[in-house]
């Protein structure tokens, strides 16, 4: 059975849940309130989650080389990863936010390279080519209709860009620092739960520091009591670092590290009819076109 290809797709479609309730849940709360209450929810959920599995909500088999590890990569593939795509939510959107994740595949490369001496060859090479063709197609060729039927181009924010280049930075790095973590702990079925509380304490330890130094207390206060925002927020942590990101690290494990990720790169495409349906934004031909190219491009990296 291909488990690892099947729980791949889950992860695509999991990740187009949390990023249609973030997007809703960060605009109404902001981002940065947003990721100390995700943050603090997954954390308490996986270690719930582990003490029934496990019988201790504390993970096991890990020496602090393997801690260190995991702490690092949370600080960068939820601080630094997460902060930039939320933010990039807020002035971009999800939809054209999720495309820049499919930049992920190519960092977590060149991470490899840096760190485990893994080479790049010409097709990989040609794979990135290939993705950064099919999101600068999306993000150059932006156009909608005005009042009067008449196609307007439509700039996007270059702080949005940058901020969608992060956050597949920091996905990217991030997934490989956890595969070292991971690497340097005893086996156990239950590892990559472990592994995603691990990275979650950093994680909200990174957004608590940053909330306590520039948090907007009263629109967390507000937040907090807004059935509509909670909601979104409960979905965004249901399906992102609880579901989406233990099911993500288990595909890894099951299915060859090229295909799972590869399948889980397919939310950009997955995530353009529900926005149009919560949202009404307009799908053009372009960002179709666009994300099917970034998409191909990689798979052409990794198969």
């Amino acid at each position: 059975m291909l488990y690892g290809e099947i729980l791949s797709i889950i992860v695509a479609i999991t990740w187009t849940a949390t990023a249609l309730c973030a997007e809703v849940a960060s605009r109404r709360m902001g981002q940065l309130q947003m990721n100390v209450v995700r943050m603090a929810a997954s954390l308490v959920i996986l270690a719930v989650l582990l003490w029934i599995f496990t019988g201790s909500p504390i993970p096991q088999g890990m020496n602090a080389s393997a801690l260190a590890w995991l702490l690092t990569s949370g600080a960068v593939g939820y601080v630094f990863g997460d902060w930039c795509l939320f933010t990039s939510y807020i002035i971009i959107g999800s939809r054209l936010g999720q495309l820049f994740m499919t930049l992920a595949p190519l960092f977590s490369a060149l991470a490899a390279w840096l760190l485990l001496g893994e080479m790049l060859g010409l097709q990989a090479i040609i794979g990135i080519v290939v993705t950064i063709i099919g999101i600068g197609f999306t993000v150059l060729s932006r156009e909608e209709e005005s009042e009067h039927k008449h196609k307007l181009h439509v700039e996007i924010p270059l702080k949005g860009i940058l901020f969608g280049i992060g956050a597949g930075m920091g996905q990217g790095v991030g997934i490989v620092l956890s595969k070292v973590g991971m690497g340097l702990c005893d086996a156990t079925p239950l590892l990559p739960m472990a592994a995603t509380l691990v990275r979650a304490v950093a994680g909200l330890v990174g957004f608590s520091i940053a909330y306590a130094i520039k948090g907007d207390r009263e629109r967390m206060r507000q937040g907090l009591h807004d059935r509509t925002t909670m909601t979104a927020a409960a979905g965004a942590i249901t399906f992102g670092p609880v579901i989406g990101v233990t099911l993500s690290l288990l595909a890894v494990q099951l299915a060859p590290a090229g295909i799972a990720s590869t399948l889980m790169a397919l939310t950009p495409i997955f995530i353009l009819w529900p926005s149009r349906w919560l949202f009404g934004q307009r799908i053009t031909a372009h960002e179709i076109v666009g994300s099917c190219i970034a998409v191909a491009g990689v798979a052409i990296f990794f198969i």
